[in-house]
């Protein structure tokens, strides 16, 4: 499985950089270059040096240690978003799927409702009522993407439900939670595994987007999207010093976003025989490539 997810480019590439993210945030729980909230009003707009990797902001902070304090932020969202949102779709669908019927027409209605509602928009709503702070960024997507995945996965694990194997398992007695998680879960993981590497994806963008407007994380907390948001006001005088959380929260969403593709391809059946058919038949070319230019094969008495 690792090793048919490294082999594809898109798979590689997230897995490096995530590898890297989650190396970053343990590193900045024991070191950092500097005090990341240390204000130095003698070392203000300092470029990349030595002393200062990524140079320093209007403040005289040291951008390469916020933004390594940054990455704790990051994947504490990322991961915390992932996991609620995969609760909630996955307690949505089964109610979707595994109810009365007039249960699951409703469930269907407010699905549908739900999902109209934006993240960003709804995690806004929520920071402005409960306060910005990062756990509520972190519930407040995790329970907007949750819906969402409920609503797509919807009819994939309705499709499954009806199928053969499921109708044996529960004529022999299996209950709804045995066929949920024994079988219409697992049949459903490279979908579940698409949506839920989106989520992330937008619980980073979403927390660098709500800190970047002053609804995210507080002041005692690094996050990118606050330290996007201190830069870019000086973007004309000094655009190299956006560039770096510009770069990371891109990279990220991005690695995030390609995670879920290279696990579905990786994972896929289909995918898996499709490409070992294509790998066996490359193969087959070469050794017969090679058989047809071997002298001991060739026809005796026939020269080129």
């Amino acid at each position: 499985m690792i090793r048919r997810l490294v082999s594809r480019p898109t798979g590689a590439f997230a897995v490096v950089v995530l590898g890297l993210l989650v190396v970053l945030a343990a590193v900045s729980l024991v070191w950092t270059p500097q005090d990341p909230f240390r204000a130095d009003p003698f070392h203000q707009w300092e470029g990349p040096g030595a002393a200062h990797w990524f140079g320093t902001d209007a403040a005289g902070r040291d951008i390469a240690s916020y933004l390594l304090a940054g990455t704790r932020t990051t994947l504490l969202v990322a991961v915390g978003s992932g996991v609620i949102a995969s609760v909630v779709g996955i307690v949505l669908t089964a109610i979707g799927s595994l109810t009365a019927r007039w249960v699951r027409e409703g469930t269907a209605v407010l699905l549908d409702i739900l999902v109209a509602f934006p993240t960003l928009l709804t995690a806004m709503l929520l920071t402005a009522v409960f306060g910005g702070s990062l756990g509520v960024v972190i519930v407040s997507v995790g329970l907007s993407f949750g819906v969402t995945i409920a609503r797509v996965a919807r009819g994939e694990i309705r499709r499954i439900a009806r199928s053969d194997y499921v109708t044996a398992a529960r004529a022999s007695g299996v209950g709804g939670a045995g066929v949920l998680f024994r079988h219409l879960v697992p049949n459903a993981a490279p979908l579940f595994t698409v949506q839920l590497s989106l989520a992330m994806a937008t619980a980073v963008l979403a927390e660098a987007g709500l800190s970047y407007l002053g609804y995210g994380a507080g002041s005692d907390t690094a996050s990118w999207g606050s330290l996007l948001s201190d830069l870019q006001t000086y973007i004309g005088v000094h655009p190299w010093s956006a560039t770096w959380p510009g770069a990371a929260i891109a990279l990220v969403v991005a690695a995030l976003s390609l995670l879920g593709d290279a696990v579905r391809d990786a994972s896929d059946p289909r995918l898996t025989t499709n490409d070992r058919a294509a790998s066996d038949s490359t193969t087959n070319d070469r050794a017969a490539g090679d058989r047809s230019g071997d002298p001991a094969t060739t026809t005796p008495g026939v020269t080129a």
